[in-house]
């Protein structure tokens, strides 16, 4: 069961926008990068499912995060099937990333009361994304489009809460343009965790960021 309500999940979200994108076969590294982004400030991470052992590492980093980063919200991505769903759900995943969007997914997030946030790109998908419940509506690849897209989105769909995944990178630069355009949120992954073996570095950097977008939030 999640250690949030749905609402205070979204709110989470919304408060601390920039979301890391992570995955690693091992349990100890994946603690170590969890608590270096929580030492940062973030308090939401997600872990994608793209490994074989991605199920038991999640289960583990759940508990570790209930613990000691008691604040963070624990999501699970890359998640295409129902059962897949469930399963994440049932050790405790907080919300739920597509990278597309299907009905299935959306309904067993629904009757969960979890946060679903799947993948789209064009406006007829996120249409449907959002009547089908989406919390947060994911542009992904954002790479393939960039913020000048997103700024063109913004004039018929001023309201729908938009998280861009890929080509976000680590700098002010990139962050200024993305939520420039409009973006209430941006997921992170392997730019944000270059030379992660240094965690107090990355710890710094990660604070710096997130200092910046409140400064654009403002």
């Amino acid at each position: 069961m999640a250690r949030f309500s749905a609402a205070d999940a979204l709110s989470t979200v919304l408060q601390y926008p920039i979301v890391p994108v992570f995955y690693h076969a091992d349990v100890a590294y994946a603690k170590r990068i969890v608590q270096a982004c929580y030492a940062g400030g973030l308090r939401v991470f997600e872990f994608t499912n793209r490994g074989e052992k991605a199920f038991d590492v999640f289960s583990e980093l759940q508990s570790f995060v209930a613990e000691q980063c008691p604040e963070m919200l624990l999501g699970i991505g890359t998640i295409y099937k129902a059962e897949d769903a469930e399963r994440f759900i049932a050790v405790g995943a907080d919300f739920v990333v597509q990278p597309v969007a299907t009905a299935e997914v959306a309904a067993v997030c629904k009757q969960h009361n979890i946060p679903w946030m799947p993948g789209t790109m064009t406006p007829t998908e996120i249409y449907n994304a959002t009547q089908l419940g989406a919390a947060v509506v994911k542009i992904f690849p954002g790479n393939m489009v960039g913020p000048s897209y997103i700024k063109a989105l913004r004039g018929p769909m001023p309201d729908v809460t938009l998280m861009v995944t890929g080509g976000v990178e680590p700098t002010n630069e990139s962050l200024a343009d993305w939520f420039g355009a409009g973006v209430n949120a941006v997921g992170m992954g392997s730019q944000l965790f270059k030379n992660a073996d240094d965690t107090e570095a990355l710890s710094a950097s990660i604070a710096k960021l997130l200092q910046f977008v409140n400064t654009l939030k403002k």
